[in-house]
């Protein structure tokens, strides 16, 4: 039988400190939620194994990224390698939103991939479970700042976490092509892909 490709990816989960970037990471790791986290000193990381086809295996390597750190020196080397981001914000707090793109703006300084683009960052409209229909749409927000996409979701009711990562796999895996058009089955790609192709995204919420 032929041996699946193992796929390794640095995600990034930023935003301001309370908007629930560990509670979003809990749920959708572990598929548990509590109201009870405390906040995250520095950075912490947890592994999501994907069989995304018949193919490949994806690995992301979620980084939960304090909400005080884009205050600090440190980001450069949290953010180091990453290909991807999730940047959260708490839709019951509107400084959060404010706070977004410092964030992103950060975020775009301090990585880039191989071919000088920004990595990929999905905005999260979280806590919506609060503010039922209530959350603006976001669509011209996200293509005039070069967010790839945007979902409302909750930690709590397990809202559109899933579907959020999924969309920023799918663009991590069309922006990150390995230069080597082959490689053997089985090899571990350190944030790379091979022979990417475009393909419709199902998640309805990304920026095209």
């Amino acid at each position: 039988m032929q041996q699946q490709q193992e796929l390794l990816f640095k995600v990034l989960v930023i935003g301001d400190l309370g908007v629930g970037k560990t509670s979003i990471i809990k749920r959708y790791v572990h598929q548990i939620f509590s109201q009870h986290y405390r906040a995250t000193i520095g950075v912490d990381f947890v592994l999501k194994v994907l069989q995304w086809d018949n193919d490949r295996v994806v690995r992301l390597q979620l980084w939960d990224i304090a909400g005080q750190e884009r205050y600090g020196n440190m980001t450069r080397v949290y953010y180091r390698e990453a290909v991807g981001a999730l940047v959260v914000f708490d839709v019951t707090r509107a400084s959060t939103f404010d706070a977004v793109l410092k964030w992103k703006d950060d975020l775009d300084s301090k990585v880039t991939l191989s071919h000088g683009r920004p990595v990929p960052a999905v905005l999260l409209a979280n806590k919506s479970d609060q503010m039922a229909s209530q959350v603006p749409k976001l669509d011209s927000f996200c293509r005039e700042n070069g967010f790839v996409g945007w979902f409302e979701t909750s930690a709590k009711d397990n809202t559109n976490i899933e579907e959020a990562a999924r969309c920023l796999v799918e663009h991590i895996l069309t922006n990150e092509e390995s230069p080597a058009a082959e490689r053997e089955a089985g090899s571990l790609i350190l944030s790379g892909y091979t022979s990417a192709t475009k393909k419709h995204f199902s998640c309805s919420s990304c920026v095209k």
